[in-house]
């Protein structure tokens, strides 16, 4: 198990499930289905939903791989972060890297804060685009750790 993994256990960002590929694959559906539906709204003035339905998207497909992979970010401080980094660690595709700075700007638009700019309509083409590359990513990946 890699390093980072024992220390989010350790310092109890993730738990240990029992592993879940079924859960994992209908999460995977779940991920798409967002994907599709930021797509739609992309052609609407709602900035900030088009943002939250790519980004809960890319993370929804984050949490299928631990999901295969038998572990949980425990709901404290950063969930959405450790999501990213844990998930990373397994599924070995630049485009994970992406998601950090898709929760910086959904916690922007979602929590409004004057120092930081929500979403603008370029990041939604980005948002879209990154997110259909993470769920492609964890989506092959689930697959593959199902299947073997």
């Amino acid at each position: 198990m890699s390093s980072v993994i024992e220390d989010m256990l350790a310092n109890r960002r993730l738990e240990r499930v029992q592993p879940n590929g079924a859960h994992a694959h209908y999460v995977i559906r779940m991920a798409q289905q967002h994907l599709e539906t930021a797509r739609l709204l992309a052609q609407t003035a709602d900035l900030s939903m088009v943002f939250t339905a790519a980004y809960d998207g890319a993370s929804k497909a984050l949490s299928a791989v631990l999901s295969v992979e038998g572990l949980r970010v425990r709901p404290i401080g950063d969930a959405h972060r450790n999501t990213g980094i844990a998930a990373a660690v397994f599924v070995d595709d630049a485009s994970l890297s992406e998601f950090d700075w898709m929760r910086q700007v959904r916690n922007a638009t979602e929590y409004s804060d004057p120092s930081r700019p929500p979403a603008t309509s370029q990041d939604l083409s980005e948002a879209i685009e990154s997110a259909g590359t993470i769920v492609d990513a964890c989506a092959t990946y689930v697959a593959h750790t199902t299947s073997a």
